[in-house]
């Protein structure tokens, strides 16, 4: 038995869950959230408590219900507070800016970068080297930020580049003459 799958997924006030067969959706102050079951798992609601378990005692059942317990989790914690990344920019001239639904980069290419902001996710700019990306979905604002980030990532010797906020680059040393 997965030992994730034991932990109860809490409701909290406000949130409203709904099981329709196999598919899960998910309502709260920030949206809505659907997913879809595997056939393997099983989820019981128990007041304001989500129960996951495995349908049989497979390993791959197992690893689902550990897996469907973190996705409800997270679909919870983003319909109630949502979720953000930060980015930073390192580099001369290097610069973001947010213009309706394109974020406009500047990044030493010759040409500018403009990255279309997909639905559901907002991107902010406070600074012109800061980018924050919002969203409900988890797994959408971490491939938004790796897709931003995959422009330019930072390079070993100067740091230049487009970096997660809590991101360490180990620099090398420069070729000694």
């Amino acid at each position: 038995m997965s030992r994730i799958s034991n932990n109860p997924v809490s409701l909290p006030s406000g949130v409203k869950f709904n099981l329709e067969g196999q598919k899960v959706t998910v309502e709260g102050s920030k949206g809505t959230l659907t997913y879809v079951i595997h056939d393997l798992v099983k989820v019981v609601q128990e007041e304001e408590v989500l129960k996951v378990s495995a349908n049989d005692s497979s390993k791959q059942a197992n690893a689902l219900a550990g897996t469907t317990r973190s996705l409800l989790q997270n679909m919870v914690t983003g319909v109630t507070e949502g979720f953000e990344k930060k980015l930073e920019i390192n580099g001369v001239g290097y610069r973001a800016q947010v213009q309706g639904k394109v974020l406009n980069l500047t990044l030493g290419f010759s040409h500018p970068v403009n990255y279309e902001i997909p639905e559901g996710i907002t991107i902010e700019t406070p600074s012109q080297t800061e980018i924050v990306v919002k969203g409900i979905d988890k797994q959408k604002v971490g491939q938004v930020s790796a897709e931003i980030r995959n422009y330019r990532k930072p390079e070993p010797y100067k740091g230049k580049g487009i970096k997660y906020a809590d991101e360490v680059i180990v620099r090398k040393e420069a070729k000694k003459a």
